[in-house]
């Protein structure tokens, strides 16, 4: 017994970057990942700190990096 298979049509890396474009994604505010990044560089956590800190530029001048 043969199976007919349907293509499933799934998106292209370009189609999910535009679908996630669409949307704005608001940061959390500066004092939150101020705090964020303090919290990672007490505990030690190298990633959690470059990750925060990151992020505290994007929030502080969203042109920056775009």
């Amino acid at each position: 017994m043969s199976r007919s298979r349907s293509r499933i049509a799934r998106p292209t890396e370009h189609a999910a970057i535009r679908a996630a474009c669409r949307t704005a994604r608001p940061l959390p505010s500066v004092p939150a990942l101020m705090a964020a990044l303090l919290d990672a560089n007490t505990r030690g956590d190298r990633e959690g700190t470059t990750l925060a800190a990151h992020r505290v530029v994007r929030a502080a001048a969203p042109e920056v990096g775009e």
